[in-house]
């Protein structure tokens, strides 16, 4: 895409290859920040701390989940107002306590209030990174763009949750395997302070680009906010598909390695299966992306939820490492085939000029799914079993389908 006359600014990914590689590596930390636990604090939770139930042993990821969640619409709107790295820079300086309180927990409320930094830190971090991606590519290379971000960060939530799983099945649950967490939070804060550049100025050329009216007035967020998570029907199926996707993510994480230890896995099993999910759904989010801007986003969404619907109930049905293996997998392609379309969604229809404030809103209710997913299936596992907990989660997730469907219009730019 040209760049408007009298402007040094171009959009494109060619353009901005540079920067754009550079944010995928960022991109890369933010997810091993949140790979670091995926294994290992479920079973904290159990085998260090002794938490008797399902829901108290939740209560990190509803600490996480909410933190985030919040940290998400404060983001948002700072970005728009004061620019992406500042609010980049800030998250990465709250992460960086987070893998020395989990060493150094004497209690599990340490574990909790780490995950309140945790959460603020993915807050700031991956929502700017995400914005930075959509600024400097343009609409026409959205897709691809969601796709390679999202990519980078869930692969490297997968290599960490593996490595801390293998870690830990010689070294023990702590402190070697938050080491990881330790050189990672240094090498974010490293290159976004001297390297990461400025792109909000991007947007603001886009919007230029439309040629519609600057929206300016103080009193617009309530009216984003509304029209994000009720009003608009796309914008509205989008952000209850991305609550159930983090309660779907929030099972896989809280729940499942507490299941497949009770069945007799090992540490290590356990790791491969926690990296398993999101390292197929980083590596099929490359090609999910892409596609989206070609055949469209509502498609990949509804069929998307439906694969995940069936592989939740598979894992439910199924017991033993190998099938479980495979459900695992499933789950990561249908959830690669919603995660980066459904924000792709989002920046289509919002406007660039308050593309921050409506991801915001979006990825608020994106990231409630967690917290709402930790309670729901703490309060089902400790009330029946773990077996009801899952085939509820499979059962909503597949109405969030048919809700995408029948909401939902179809999003993607014209060529």
């Amino acid at each position: 895409m040209a760049a408007h006359p009298g402007s040094a600014i171009t959009l494109g990914l060619r353009a901005n290859a540079g920067q754009f590689a550079l944010l995928v590596g960022v991109s890369a930390l933010v997810g091993g920040m949140v790979g670091q636990e995926r294994a290992i604090v479920p079973l904290l939770a159990v085998e260090v701390f002794g938490l008797p139930t399902a829901t108290a042993a939740l209560a990190f990821l509803v600490a996480f989940g909410l933190t985030k969640a919040v940290t998400n619409l404060v983001a948002g709107a700072l970005a728009d107002r004061v620019g992406r790295k500042p609010v980049l820079v800030a998250g990465w300086l709250i992460g960086l306590p987070v893998p020395f309180m989990l060493i150094l927990a004497p209690e599990w409320g340490w574990v909790v209030a780490a995950n309140i930094l945790l959460g603020v830190n993915q807050g700031l971090t991956w929502s700017t990174t995400v914005l930075m991606k959509i600024d400097l590519v343009g609409p026409r290379r959205r897709g691809l763009a969601l796709g390679l971000n999202e990519a980078s960060g869930y692969l490297a939530v997968a290599v960490v949750a593996f490595l801390t799983g293998v870690i830990a099945d010689s070294a023990g649950l702590r402190p070697a395997p938050f080491f990881l967490g330790i050189a990672i939070a240094g090498l974010g804060l490293g290159a976004s302070v001297l390297f990461v550049r400025e792109t909000h100025g991007h947007a603001l050329h886009e919007g230029r680009l439309i040629a519609g009216p600057a929206p300016h007035d103080g009193a617009r967020w309530a009216r984003l906010a509304w029209r994000t998570s009720v009003g608009e029907p796309s914008l509205s199926a989008a952000s209850q598909a991305g609550l159930v996707n983090n309660l779907n993510d929030g099972l896989a994480w809280g729940l499942l390695p507490i299941v497949w230890a009770s069945a007799g896995l090992d540490l290590g099993q356990i790791g491969l299966l926690a990296a398993a999910y999101p390292a197929t759904w980083g590596i099929v989010q490359v090609v999910t992306g892409g596609l989206s801007d070609r055949v469209g986003r509502k498609r990949l969404i509804v069929a998307g939820m439906l694969i995940q619907a069936a592989a939740i109930a598979a894992i439910a049905a199924w017991t033993g490492f190998a099938p479980w293996l495979a459900a695992a997998m499933a789950l990561g392609v249908g959830t690669a085939m919603v995660y980066p379309t459904l924000i792709a969604v989002v920046a289509d229809v919002a406007d660039p000029r308050q593309r921050g404030a409506v991801t915001g809103v979006y990825r608020f209710w994106r990231d409630m799914g967690f917290a709402v997913g930790a309670i729901l299936v703490g309060v089902l596992a400790d009330r029946f079993d773990a077996r009801a907990a899952i085939l509820v989660v499979a059962a909503l997730t597949a109405l969030s389908g048919v809700i995408v469907a029948v909401r939902m219009r179809e999003t993607r730019p014209a060529a």
